[in-house]
């Protein structure tokens, strides 16, 4: 007999996929519970009793039996036992070491069923199924290699397809790839998401890490046949809210194989202009989005005003010569205009004044016949169409009526094929209203999908170019990264810079070439006295863990640079590491009249232990080849995370935003290009803006965050 209001705790990391799955698949309620500490056997509490089952075999085998789902814990005890024989097997799969010997048995004995044990599925099913799956990159490298293991992949794929939106729901909530058979739950504020979180990766110390990224699903999406449109208005650049809309179109057409359709809504001749087109293709190319079309609303005016002809004929849409201000009063309070009673020739008539753009035409406005009493406003006779005689930026003076966003867009979206609509869950309320529209034009239909707006703190301009972050080390990955961690969330959150920052370091780190700077102001010389007489060379490479970024000359001196905040760390008799060459031992410190250190002698301890040194330093040689620099950080416009509606920004203005540090570097900065990117080790990363051109001009570099700042 079932149990009502029963609940499964598990421990977070390590989430009971086979249970999860199992309950899914049988419609049987289960309160997800993830409080127990790691390590933890996951169990039922059943609140009408007080009862506890514990163990993973023993959930899935009392889910078996209550199950609805025919024989899903065998018909006979011959087949319950066989099912038992599988369920104790599938810990197999977590194994490294036999995993591949699990899969080509589990691929032997399916060679001639469809399903583990009898005709029908079973727990059995569900807990290898689950194994495998839950096991992340291991399983879907083998998945898609189709010579091995054909039967395997066979079943799985045919469990996958049968209970396709279940699977996709418990696996996006559930299974992430940061370690074999330990799935990981992610949630926002308690709720899990529609994400996968993937991968792994080492730290600068080539320990092992997690590093996060993201999957995100498309509803009712077939890979082949998506088409998404990007469709930004042309009255201001590009900024970062077009910046997520717009990246995510490219992830999930690049997931699922499908079209992008660049479509500008010029549908306010007010506010357009060629220059912001020119402008947001370009910005849109700087995203690395290649739209498979690029497209204009006002294209489809023609076929537009056909559409709003048609609506009246069929008594869909009516002309309104109600005054603006008294027409919104009226949408508030559910009030009819007296104009909706309007007869088909009346609406022709006045719908002529209107093209004409005639005195009487600018009176009027042309609205769809809805539902005047629905709780939700949007469907309140919207307008469709407004008299507005201003030349239009692409074809001038043709008309002198254009349609609102509301009327057109969803025209558009059915007749340039859009499969899936990305809308800000900002406009969910007018969702009802586009499928409405939709269906009164009687169109073929278009998915929306929703997802929250992009608030940013210490931000000001939403209409700021985007452009600008990307030149100055932004990388596309990490802002398609940090957006899809956000997942399906439809929360309206201020977002932190930081954890953008950070996703970006997590790029630019494992390839970007390392190279040494001492800061100008103070800088101190330290004399090696048994150092070398005549300066010399080494070749090394520009990252230990990553061949390709090439190799630099570094030069070893008797005379180093260091900087002055490390030099104030140092004490007579102490031994310090200098980074690539090896331990000294500081024997004199001189100081000014202030106490702010001038120089330092000491000695090379090369057979020194770099693990017993507290201090390990960047220094540059004494050479006249160091390289001038300028080095430029670039702080928020404001410096309060959010503006107050009756705030004024001018209070809160940051009067300090850009800061440039004088510097010296090493020889091989001469040989960067502008927009390449570097870590200056100790220091952080940064963006080439001004290459090197001669020794009187520094080289310009600007300091690129990586989520420690503004903390």
């Amino acid at each position: 007999m079932k149990e009502e209001n029963m609940k499964l705790l598990f421990p977070a990391d390590n989430p009971p996929l086979s249970v999860i799955t199992a309950a899914k698949i049988s419609n049987i309620a289960v309160l997800a519970d993830s409080s127990l500490p790691s390590g933890s056997n996951p169990c039922f509490i059943f609140s009408s009793s007080g009862l506890k089952l514990q163990g993973t075999n023993v959930l899935l085998r009392y889910l078996g039996r209550v199950s609805s789902l025919p024989n899903f814990y065998g018909q006979n005890p011959l087949e319950s036992g066989q099912i038992d024989e599988w369920l104790e097997y599938s810990c197999v799969l977590s194994v490294g070491s036999e995993f591949e010997n699990a899969c080509k048995h589990v691929d032997s004995h399916l060679s001639t069923r469809t399903f583990l044990v009898d005709h029908n599925l079973s727990v059995a099913d569900i807990a290898i199924w689950s194994g495998l799956a839950g096991s992340g990159q291991r399983w879907e490298s083998l998945r898609k290699s189709s010579k091995k293991y054909t039967n395997l992949i066979r079943w799985f794929n045919s469990i996958a397809v049968e209970y396709k939106e279940l699977l996709d729901e418990v696996l996006s909530a559930y299974v992430g790839k940061r370690g074999v058979g330990k799935p990981a739950v992610i949630k926002e504020k308690g709720k899990e998401q529609n994400v996968k979180a993937t991968n792994a990766e080492t730290n600068d110390e080539g320990k092992s890490v997690n590093r996060v990224t993201f999957e995100v699903d498309l509803p009712d999406a077939k890979v082949g046949e998506v088409c998404l449109q990007f469709a930004p208005e042309p009255s201001g650049y590009l900024h970062i809210g077009h910046a997520k809309a717009a990246l995510l179109n490219l992830y999930f057409a690049q997931r699922y194989n499908g079209r992008i359709i660049i479509r500008f809504d010029d549908t306010n001749p007010l506010k357009e202009s060629n220059e912001f087109v020119e402008s947001l293709l370009i910005d849109i190319k700087t995203l690395g989005i290649k739209g498979d079309a690029v497209t204009y609303t006002s294209d489809y005016f023609p076929q537009l005003m056909d559409m709003a002809e048609k609506l009246i004929r069929e008594g869909k849409a009516y002309v309104d010569d109600t005054p603006r201000e008294q027409m919104k009063q009226e949408r508030m309070d559910g009030i009819e205009s007296q104009s909706r009673s309007n007869t088909q020739e009346k609406n022709m008539e006045l719908w002529k004044e209107v093209i004409a753009g005639s005195e009487r035409g600018l009176q009027c406005c042309l609205r769809g016949k809805l539902d005047m009493q629905d709780p939700n406003k949007s469907l309140r006779d919207p307008v469709y169409y407004r008299c507005n005689p201003v030349p239009h930026h692409r074809i001038g003076n043709k008309y002198k009526i254009y349609p609102t966003y509301d009327f057109a867009c969803p025209f558009v979206d059915a007749t340039e094929g859009i499969t899936h609509a990305l809308r800000s869950s900002e406009y969910h309320d007018r969702n009802a209203q586009y499928y409405r529209i939709l269906g009164d034009m009687g169109l073929r239909g278009v998915q929306i999908y929703e997802f929250s707006r992009l608030n940013m703190v210490y931000t000001l301009l939403s209409k700021r170019k985007l452009l600008w972050f990307v030149v100055n080390g932004l990388k596309i990955e990490a802002l398609i990264q940090f957006i899809l961690e956000q997942g399906a969330s439809k929360n309206l959150n201020l977002m932190e810079w930081d954890k953008l920052w950070t996703i970006n370091k997590k790029i630019i780190d494992p390839v970007c070439a390392r190279h040494t700077a001492v800061l100008e102001e103070r800088r101190v010389m330290l004399t090696l006295i048994d150092g070398p007489e005549k300066p010399f060379v080494r070749i090394l490479p520009q990252h230990k863990k990553f061949e390709g970024a090439g190799t630099k000359a570094t030069t070893y001196a008797k005379r180093i640079w260091l900087d002055n905040a490390d030099a104030s760390l140092i004490t007579v008799g102490e031994e310090i590491t200098l980074m690539d060459w090896g331990n000294a031992i500081i024997k004199e410190i001189e100081k000014d009249q202030d106490g702010i250190v001038t120089h330092m002698t000491g000695v090379l301890h090369l057979e020194g232990s770099v693990n017993t040194t507290k201090l390990k330093l960047t220094w540059l040689a004494e050479m006249d080849e160091l390289v001038s620099l300028s080095l430029v950080e670039l702080d928020y416009l404001i410096t309060k995370k959010k503006l107050e509606e009756d705030e004024d920004f001018i209070d809160v203005l940051n009067p300090c935003t850009k800061k440039e540090i004088p510097a010296i570097g090493d020889s091989n900065i001469r040989n960067l290009k502008q927009g390449e990117i570097i870590q200056l080790e100790r220091k952080g990363y940064f963006r080439c803006d001004v290459p090197f051109i001669r020794p009187s001009k520094p080289v310009v570099l600007i300091a690129i965050p990586d989520g420690r700042q503004h903390k």
